[in-house]
């Protein structure tokens, strides 16, 4: 008689034995300890550029593309997504599994402070940030409104105040602004009355520029 002729004649101690060997399998499972895990290692670089009161067309012609084609020349790089509103210019590179962050975020700063001088000159200097692309969302988000301040008026205080006060909490990375709405001047000019007094573009562009005054908090 052979061994598996035992279980053909009886079912019922096969299907014993079987659910037995299932028990002691989920069991080891359990118990079964994990030594070390495979390197995984896939990061997301964000390049913020902040153009202050251009439209999203202009962000995107003389912002995100300039940028775009600089940072495609980098090693590393699966993919690259952007997003061009009004004021900000944001692009987000994907990089390949398991690439040095550190390597590819020197190699993108350089490709970005080569083309700096071709941005406008009212344009900020580009962010650079680095995120695990397993962190693309925030812990905790915290919305604030108000009956009495406009909309700039409230991004005016977030950064001021709120912002340097939650970054210095312990444990908090970073804390970002979303949706904010700054401050924006738009000039709109007559041509003929500019012809009229002998006025370019160009000339209305550097008295602004020369008039543009920064100041310490409780200073005019």
């Amino acid at each position: 008689m052979n061994f598996t002729d035992l279980f053909i004649r009886r079912p019922v101690l096969a299907l014993v034995v079987n659910l037995l060997i299932i028990i002691a399998g989920l069991q080891a499972i359990r118990t079964l300890n994990v030594r070390q895990y495979p390197r995984s290692e896939n990061a997301t670089v964000t390049v913020t550029t902040v153009y202050i009161g251009a439209s999203a067309n202009l962000v995107r012609g003389f912002i995100t593309s300039p940028l775009e084609r600089a940072i495609a020349a980098a090693d590393g790089i699966e993919y690259m997504e952007s997003k061009s509103a009004l004021g900000l210019s944001t692009i987000g590179v994907r990089l390949r599994l398991n690439y040095d962050s550190t390597k590819a975020l020197a190699e993108i700063s350089s490709k970005v402070d080569q083309v700096r001088r071709d941005l406008p000159p009212e344009a900020e200097v580009p962010v650079i940030n680095i995120e695990s692309a397993d962190s693309r969302f925030a812990s905790a988000y915290l919305s604030f409104s108000s009956g009495i301040l406009q909309q700039n008026e409230i991004t005016d205080y977030l950064v001021r105040v709120v912002q340097p006060r939650l970054s210095a909490l312990p444990g908090v990375e970073r804390a970002d602004i979303l949706g904010a709405r700054t401050f924006a001047m738009r000039i709109w000019l007559k041509p003929d009355r500019m012809a009229a007094f002998n006025i370019s573009p160009a000339q209305v562009r550097q008295a602004l520029a020369a008039n543009n005054f920064l100041a310490a908090l409780g200073r005019t």
